[in-house]
């Protein structure tokens, strides 16, 4: 097993990370919350992880997909936890991967305003990202993961044995969050094959994901309510969560996951700071040349409409009344505010020409 510790003083806590991790469940909670005498666990019907948290437990189940991401899943949860008689002593368990741990965790932030949760994460984007660092909330119509809490877990286990099971769009998801990763110092050298980002890919899955949490647990320790430097974790995201955004509802006119929708962003991003003259031919080349080692694609899905995407990038959590974005630049990611609209426009035209 490998650990890393988020380290947020007197808040500060473990991610072990290995073939079996939650078959730890158990002896973590008594360690972490050794006031719990009941316990809640969440997760979706569809996930073949049964867990033993050591103490009664009663479980609840959530809807699959974004749609789970709802206030009013957030409302059943802790009207359920309330039957159950969960105490504020008590602790929630999130069994699955980001959609679970995202609405688990509001709920836990939400009922009894404040309850301790541990997240069990089942898939890879979970792991490498989602169930670490107290990022909780759900979705509105007008927006991705508009409503939520920073609300740190106690522990977070991410057992790299059950993601044999995983289907191959899940993992595609994981690798979009990984590829972010290989610009954010995350890889280290260039691994054997001698493309930036793949010394990910030369390593076993348990290192792969260990490295990607140790990176994310340096810059959330370093700035945990996303002030400044954290935002560099949202690098492509902007693009994505718009992406995202646009298909919700029975009309969507594309299918995609969350990493996919990550890679595009990236490629995005690149070409946006190309644009306004941060970084030059290489670099974006340099990003597309990452997003295909990782087998993701970089173009924008038909039918995408650039006035709409602004529309719902501007209404991003980075945004304070105006376009921000992560942009590469000589120091690398980092945010970039005040981006006029045209450029956003000119450079998604830019990508629909080059697709």
């Amino acid at each position: 097993m490998i650990t890393i510790t988020v380290e947020l003083g007197d808040r500060r806590y473990d991610v072990v990370v290995g073939d079996g991790a939650r078959h730890l469940l158990a002896t973590m909670i008594s360690d972490v919350v050794p006031t719990a005498g009941r316990a809640a666990v969440v997760t979706q019907a569809g996930i073949p992880v049964d867990v033993d948290p050591g103490l009664p437990f009663e479980v609840f189940t959530v809807p699959d997909g974004e749609a789970a991401k709802s206030l009013s899943v957030v409302e059943a949860l802790c009207r359920g936890f309330a039957r159950a008689r969960i105490s504020r002593s008590d602790v929630v368990i999130a069994v699955g991967g980001g959609v679970v741990t995202d609405v688990a965790g509001f709920a836990a932030a939400s009922f009894h305003r404040g309850v301790s949760y541990v997240n069990v994460s089942t898939t890879l984007l979970g792991q490498v990202d989602a169930a670490i660092g107290g990022k909780t909330g759900v979705n509105i119509p007008e927006g991705k993961n508009l409503v939520g809490a920073f609300w740190q877990p106690k522990a977070v286990l991410c057992d790299t044995e059950v993601l044999s099971t995983l289907p191959p769009r899940e993992w595609a998801s994981g690798r979009g969050e990984m590829a972010k990763y290989a610009f954010l110092g995350a890889t280290g050298d260039a691994g054997t094959s001698g493309q930036p980002g793949a010394s990910l890919l030369d390593v076993a899955l348990s290192d792969q994901v260990a490295r990607c949490v140790s990176i994310k647990a340096e810059v959330v320790a370093s700035d945990e309510r996303e002030g400044d430097r954290r935002m560099i974790l949202n690098y492509g995201h902007t693009l994505a969560h718009a992406l995202e955004a646009a298909a919700f509802g029975p009309d969507r006119r594309w299918d995609l996951r969350h990493g996919e929708a990550v890679a595009i962003g990236l490629v995005f991003a690149a070409t946006l700071a190309r644009r306004l003259g941060r970084i030059d031919d290489s670099r974006v080349n340099l990003h597309r040349r990452v997003v295909r080692g990782f087998d993701l694609s970089g173009d924008l899905p038909a039918g995408a409409d650039a006035e709409e995407l602004v529309t719902f990038m501007a209404r991003d959590k980075k945004a304070h009344h105006d376009l921000t974005f992560v942009l590469d630049g000589p120091n690398g990611p980092e945010p970039v505010r005040d981006i006029e609209p045209a450029e956003v426009v000119a450079t998604l035209a830019e990508m629909e020409r080059s697709s």
